[in-house]
């Protein structure tokens, strides 16, 4: 059931996507990292402060390097999220997942001898399958570097989604973890806009109307919600059930694409929603009946033998 949290997770992070397309318009990549920090850091703060925990930390390097590697894919991601479709930046982000698998694949080959477990890997690749028919990569000539961004994007996420793993199994609460997140969100974006700014200076783009300010608003409220959910599923669950829960982001998406930005589905794109929400109950199903209570977490997870 802890897995179940990326769902939850998965829908804020769709909705966080709109309110990005939509922001995108009015407010520079590095205006949006910026007040998204701002949002996450006072909400962040104010509920580590109110639950009476501390800001001290045992693990400053794993925050540092947590934060470099989060706030560069997220960077990425907002850009491609501005210059794709909402769906297609969706999708190569959330590819992420198949390059978990990969690295887990490996470690269980290296610390397992060879004990891997074959049924969830199957289902992380019919998600992929699910994936390519949902939207088929049929990108113009002018969508191809934001494709690749989106997809190198997918590839730091996994990085960042392995550091959270180890983080939240060495013990470090998720609120915490979240916390610096935001705080590097923040530096990072007036770091950005300043380095963006070219000879004339910085650019700073005004928040004149009640739209702007509450799209702002909401991408902190949903990216800090969906950042605590994800930390969680990723501490609590196993790694590859949540990795392929993660791929409802997808469909969650999909279904704002239609309803918002007017796109339209074939049966290719249906067909492939209809994989991908099979795969995943199919994964979460197999994880419930051949995961045995109280086994140490060493000797099923991998990565918690690199902790």
């Amino acid at each position: 059931m802890q897995s179940l949290w990326m769902l939850f997770a998965s829908f804020m992070f769709a909705v966080m996507g709109v309110c990005v397309k939509l922001a995108s318009v009015e407010f520079s990549t590095s205006e949006l990292v910026l007040y998204r920090g701002v949002v996450g850091v006072i909400t962040l703060g104010t509920i580590i402060k109110l639950r009476g925990e501390t800001f001290r930390t045992a693990m400053p390097g794993a925050h540092v390097w947590r934060g470099l590697i989060g706030v560069t894919s997220l960077w990425l991601w907002y850009y491609s999220i501005g210059e794709l479709p909402l769906a297609t930046a969706m999708t190569l982000n959330y590819m992420s997942p198949i390059w978990i698998a990969v690295w887990l694949f490996a470690l269980g080959w290296w610390h397992a001898k060879g004990d891997v477990k074959w049924p969830l890997m199957v289902a992380v690749g019919l998600s992929f399958v699910g994936v390519t028919l949902l939207l088929r990569p049929a990108f113009n000539a002018n969508q191809l570097t934001p494709a690749l961004i989106a997809l190198g994007s997918s590839v730091i996420t996994a990085t960042a989604y392995m550091q959270v793993r180890k983080m939240g199994l060495a013990g470090e609460p998720e609120n915490r973890v979240v916390f610096y997140f935001t705080v590097m969100n923040l530096l990072a974006g007036i770091v950005g806009v300043f380095l963006t700014g070219g000879s004339d200076g910085p650019v700073w783009h005004p928040i004149n109307s009640v739209r702007s300010a509450v799209l702002l608003l909401a991408i902190g409220v949903c990216a800090t919600s969906a950042q605590i959910a994800m930390t969680r599923a990723y501490r609590l669950g196993n790694t590859l059930v949540v990795a392929n829960l993660q791929y409802t982001g997808i469909v969650f998406s999909s279904i704002w694409g239609v309803f918002i930005f007017g796109d339209v589905f074939d049966w290719h794109s249906w067909a492939g929603i209809g994989i991908i929400l099979a795969s995943g109950m199919a994964a979460t199903f197999y994880n419930t009946r051949n995961t045995e209570r109280g086994k140490a977490i060493a000797t099923t997870d991998p990565i918690a033998s690199e902790v």
